[in-house]
């Protein structure tokens, strides 16, 4: 918990079925992955999203942008981080680990942004446009917006490089907004 707001949630009995209504939960679930797909998640928080990954599929590789080392001490500490399968972290602001990705020419099947979720619209959307060419052409972008108010605004931003973009409001009071992008349209 960080000011009141759950940033991640690791069931102790190891029954995840009660995250089903959550956002963490509908971000993995409402997308189409290969048996073994690569993972690139933006903010790491206590590694809920890496765990749900593993638990649906066997992942090749799940690659983390973590800018907070700290964040990475606690989550492998108290939140079984080595349960989690092959795992990159990268410790750097993912505005910097984004395009030094993309130079790298690595691509995944499904890209996590968790870190902008707060962000005014303009500087979330930039970053989630920064993620658009680490999308594998059948992967999946999803990113995590708190407000629905400006949900819109950065989807209209993905439409430029993705041929499908999606809103969908999640939670159990319905205050995150997923929008997946599909189908990356290169040299956009």
């Amino acid at each position: 918990m960080v000011s009141g707001e759950t940033l991640s949630v690791y069931p102790l009995d190891g029954d995840w079925r009660r995250l089903r209504r959550e956002y963490w939960w509908r971000a993995v679930a409402a997308v189409e992955l290969p048996s073994r797909p690569t993972a690139l998640l933006v903010g790491l928080g206590g590694a809920t999203q890496a765990h749900l990954l593993h638990r649906r599929t066997a992942p090749r590789l799940i690659t983390v942008i973590e800018r907070d080392p700290a964040i990475v001490r606690v989550a492998d500490a108290w939140f079984g981080l080595d349960a989690v399968g092959p795992l990159e972290i990268l410790c750097a602001d993912a505005v910097i680990a984004a395009p030094a990705l993309a130079r790298a020419r690595r691509r995944f099947d499904f890209v996590m942004d968790d870190v902008g979720y707060a962000h005014e619209p303009e500087r979330a959307a930039a970053l989630a446009c920064s993620l658009a060419p680490l999308v594998a052409p059948r992967g999946t972008l999803v990113v995590n917006r708190h407000l629905l108010s400006d949900a819109p605004r950065v989807a209209a931003a993905l439409r430029r490089a993705f041929a499908s973009v999606r809103l969908r409001r999640v939670g159990p009071r319905g205050e995150n907004v997923l929008i997946r992008c599909r189908r990356p349209l290169r040299g956009a």
